[in-house]
């Protein structure tokens, strides 16, 4: 028997994680599908007449969201909002957790004003991540502060600094900033347990890895921050964003497109 849940209008907040970037598929539009899709393809599957909106826009910092998508996003009027926000804002130098998460505090206020439910999402925890894991005292300090504005706000926490099998690199695109098919996946169904909401979505329990050669390593290593590393930091030098010139692949709350899921 189909377990029914209590949303019939779902909208997505954030960046280029909650777009799907590292998830492409051509049939989704913008050609990301990502943990949010999937988890409002779910959600479709469970109650009649279900609308999915998804704003993000990868490369945004946290008050580009909260001025550019808060406002449209209370104006399609939903029952269920995840906001992910602040990322690209903590692995910058100099930023303040603490003032990350108090603007943040903010908006998630402005999101529930309306009696939503919103879901907030910690940070992953990225002490293994190249150049990034200088970071992670902030996420960790960021996290602290997004569980107490959970609280005082009645927001749903994901809490992706516990998923520990993150850790495993093929959870991770290629990039080594944004999640592979099978990240988003493992997301979406944290997403959905966190909801409450049962789901077929199958766990990822990922085996060892084979022990690659330090060399192998090492070259792995370099082509990467060649092709990557790189050019995202001569993109922070020269102030520009990978969203530049790009809009929000769901605008407007409509139907949700069909897959099998039973392929996950």
């Amino acid at each position: 028997m189909t377990q029914l849940h209590p949303w019939s209008r779902y909208v997505a907040l954030g960046d280029s994680f909650t777009e799907g970037i590292g998830d492409p598929e051509p049939r989704s539009m913008g050609g990301n599908r990502g943990w949010a899709d999937r988890v409002a393809e779910v959600l479709a599957t469970k109650t009649d007449d279900f609308a999915y909106a998804n704003l993000a826009i990868r490369g945004r910092l946290l008050q580009q969201i909260l001025d550019e998508q808060v406002e449209p996003a209370l104006e399609l009027r939903p029952d269920l909002v995840t906001i992910s926000a602040g990322g690209n804002d903590l692995i910058r130098p100099n930023t303040d957790p603490d003032d990350i998460a108090s603007r943040l505090d903010c908006g998630i206020g402005s999101l529930r004003s309306q009696g939503a439910t919103v879901v907030v999402f910690t940070g992953p925890d990225i002490g293994g991540t190249p150049v990034l894991n200088r970071s992670r005292g902030k996420v960790a300090i960021f996290n602290e502060n997004l569980r107490a504005i959970s609280v005082r706000h009645d927001a749903i926490v994901a809490d992706m600094w516990a998923m520990t099998e993150l850790a495993d690199p093929r959870m991770w695109a290629p990039d080594r900033l944004h999640f592979s098919p099978i990240g988003h996946n493992t997301i979406a169904r944290m997403v959905l347990d966190s909801l409450g909401v049962v789901n077929g979505l199958e766990p990822y329990a990922p085996e060892h890895l084979p022990h690659r050669p330090w060399r192998q390593a090492r070259v792995e290593d370099f082509g990467w921050a060649r092709e990557y590393l790189v050019p995202w930091v001569l993109r922070r030098v020269r102030h520009q964003s990978s969203g530049d010139n790009i809009s929000a692949k769901r605008p407007t709350a409509g139907s949700v497109g069909a897959f099998d899921l039973s392929d996950e």
